[in-house]
């Protein structure tokens, strides 16, 4: 596993020491330390770490709420420490997008795999978002070109196929891509009545 940035937030002192202890023997760099779910969110805000561990019950904001803001964000995958194994507790964190949880106390045996378990969720959930998006702006690009294929028919009387080939003809002249051509044609077009 490559080397992470990661930001510690606990409200005892000795946990984050021995966290951050653990952690640096295993090849990790702790950039921030956090007492409280506020300072937390602002510290994850500014840093920008690879990883945040956050304990459950902490002064201000807790663990629970400062999961998720980050989440609302999308800051970073986050480890959830707890002294508390409370099903409901367990539930909120996985509702609330922790990507492991490791129960206190716990040892450098039990933290490798919360790692390894939070970076490869994180991954693959960076991964479907990014599909996401793709799909969502090729959607997107479809709608545009049905749209101005339509309006270049009815304004030229053309077939939709032949004002299909003239968008796509123009989008190759142009180097530019359909979509971009298509937005070009239904301002051009949206506001000129059809002949």
């Amino acid at each position: 596993m490559q080397m992470l940035r990661i930001l510690i937030a606990d409200d005892e002192s000795i946990i984050r020491m021995d966290l951050r202890e653990m952690l640096e023997g295993l090849g990790h760099e702790v950039v921030g330390e956090a007492g409280d779910g506020d300072e937390a969110v602002r510290l994850a805000r500014s840093l920008d770490p690879d990883l945040v561990f956050l304990d459950v019950k902490m002064p201000r904001t807790d663990g629970l709420e400062a999961l998720r803001l980050m989440n609302c964000e999308r800051i970073r995958p986050v480890v959830i420490l707890t002294a508390f194994s409370e099903r409901s507790v367990i539930e909120r964190a996985i509702e609330l997008g922790a990507k492991a949880y490791l129960v206190k106390p716990f040892d450098s045996i039990n933290l490798l795999p919360a790692l390894h378990l939070a970076m490869a969720h994180s991954a693959e959930l960076r991964t479907l978002r990014d599909e996401n998006e793709s799909l969502k702006e090729t959607i997107r690009a479809s709608k545009l070109v049905n749209r101005a294929k339509a309006l270049l028919a009815a304004h030229e009387g053309l077939s939709e196929a032949e004002a299909f080939r003239r968008i796509q003809k123009l989008s190759m002249d142009k180097n530019k891509k359909m979509a971009d051509i298509a937005e070009a044609v239904i301002t051009l077009l949206a506001k000129t009545p059809a002949s």
